[in-house]
């Protein structure tokens, strides 16, 4: 295969590595460029949104995740691009002003540490001969060593390595080759450590992605494992990708779940970006998300507004009295709107819900967990 044929099959095949965009709002959609490539969307420092370029080094794979369609017992069409000619296909789009970095991952290419010496390389010759100081997403593949792990974070703008599962005993149902242990919890935690606050690479954003509904896991499991990177190892984003049942194997959990219709699971998926959204941006802890006796999250109801109707304790709220953290808890407001509001508090007292500036269902929504004074 010439270059730009190799283009189209591994940016096709990187479309099962999520974590750089969540897929929930019309900005975070991934659009496909003009030689087959598929550009993903990034929210930028300065507000915004650009485009990075996509793609695997390679889809030869050495390990046996069972949900992936990429693992190596599939028969399937395989190659690997040259460090070189991924640079060179990434300048070109860079020059042409059609992206704004690159996010590299690859299936793993012999053993972890060959294939992070084939990422870093193409990170080190970006850096180091042609100067480009842009964006780089660089994928940490499991059982890295320390060594080429520092290596990545001295040379990347952001790191990712999926976490999968929410501990050992789901993760040994997905891949009997890996060890939960060594290969995605130690990496994990120096990833936490090299870039906490006052450390080397505080600057380099880590970010992790669970595979849900591949295994048996429940949503409390998850969230659970989610307030840790989170709260102890500082990861700046969680990443949920539902499991594509038919695509991994057979006998793996997933293809037996209970959420047997696609759109449950990806119900499941939207539930738990619900729930980032309130630890991360509405000042949730882990031990309010609600949950059923199953400890599963409701795919029929919000979770926030599941929490307001079991707190009646805590409304009406009052909107012109109530700082900013209680009105985060009010179901139909928004970190956005929330700032707006109080921007509109300085000036004047709020007398009706029309003064919000919001319509329809979410105003009604709004209107029954507040009070206008």
């Amino acid at each position: 295969m010439d270059t730009i044929e190799k283009l189209k099959v591994l940016s096709e095949d990187s479309q099962y590595d999520l974590a750089c965009a969540c897929g929930t709002g019309k900005e975070d959609h991934r659009k496909r460029g003009t030689n087959g490539s598929w550009l993903y969307p990034i929210a930028l420092p300065q507000g915004g949104y650009s485009v990075l370029l996509k793609t695997l080094l390679s889809n030869s794979c050495s390990n046996d995740c069972k949900y992936c369609p990429l693992r190596s017992e599939t028969d399937m069409r395989r190659c690997t691009l040259r460090p070189e000619e991924v640079v060179n296909l990434f300048l070109e789009y860079f020059k042409k002003k059609m992206i704004f970095g690159l996010f590299l991952s690859s299936g793993v290419i012999g053993n972890a540490d060959y294939t992070m010496d084939k990422i870093n390389t193409v990170a080190r010759i970006l850096r180091k001969k042609h100067q480009f100081r842009g964006y780089l997403h660089l994928k940490i593949i499991p059982g890295a060593s320390d060594a080429a792990i520092e290596e990545t974070l001295s040379l990347a703008s952001a790191v990712s390595l999926n976490i999968e599962t929410p501990g050992k005993e789901h993760f040994a149902a997905l891949s009997a080759k890996k060890d939960y242990d060594k290969d995605i919890i130690r990496p994990i935690n120096l990833m936490g450590r090299l870039t906490g606050r006052g450390m080397k690479f505080s600057r380099v954003k880590c970010t992790t992605q669970f595979i849900v509904g591949a295994s048996n896991e429940t949503d409390s499991e998850i969230v659970e494992s989610m307030s840790s990177l989170y709260n102890r190892l500082n990861f700046k984003r969680v990443y949920f990708s539902a499991y594509q049942k038919g695509l991994g194997n057979p006998g793996i959990p997933g293809e037996r779940q209970f959420l047997a219709s696609p759109g449950e699971r990806f119900m499941r998926e939207h539930r738990l970006y619900q729930v980032d959204f309130l630890m991360r941006k509405y000042g949730f802890n882990a031990n309010e998300i609600p949950l059923d006796k199953s400890g599963n999250l409701s795919l029929s109801k919000d979770p926030k507004e599941i929490w307001a109707d079991n707190h009646p304790e805590f409304f009406p709220v009052s909107i012109n009295k109530a700082d900013e953290q209680a009105l985060l808890r009010v179901p139909g407001l928004g970190p956005d709107g929330v700032k707006s509001l109080l921007n509109v508090r300085k000036e004047s007292r709020i007398t009706c819900p029309e003064a919000l500036g919001v319509k329809g269902k979410r105003l009604q929504k709004i209107k029954r967990y507040v009070i206008f004074e």
